[in-house]
C-alpha cells in the first residue's frame, strides 16, 4: 500500500506534489491551532471556556473536512 502511494505521488508534477504538500501543511496548522485554542490555560482573547472548546472543535472539524477533500483528491 505505501509503494502504491509512493509511486502516485512519483508520478505527479511539481506543482501538484507542491499542492499536496501545501494541503498537509495547513491541515496540521488547523489541527494545532484547534488543539492550542483548546488547551490554552491564558487565551489572548476574552471567551468564555465552553466558546473557546466548540471554536477549537470546529477548527479540527475542518481541518479533517480538508484532510478527507485532499486524500480523495489525490486518488
Amino acid at each position: 500500500m505505501l509503494k502504491s502511494i509512493r509511486n502516485s505521488i512519483q508520478k505527479k508534477s511539481l506543482k501538484e506534489r507542491f499542492f499536496l504538500v501545501l494541503g498537509i501543511l495547513f491541515f496540521l496548522v488547523y489541527l494545532v491551532l484547534g488543539l492550542f485554542i483548546i488547551f490554552m490555560k491564558e487565551f489572548p482573547i476574552e471567551m468564555d471556556t465552553k466558546y473557546r472548546i466548540v471554536f477549537g472543535l470546529l477548527l479540527i472539524v475542518y481541518s479533517f473536512f480538508r484532510f478527507i477533500r485532499l486524500i480523495n483528491s489525490n486518488n
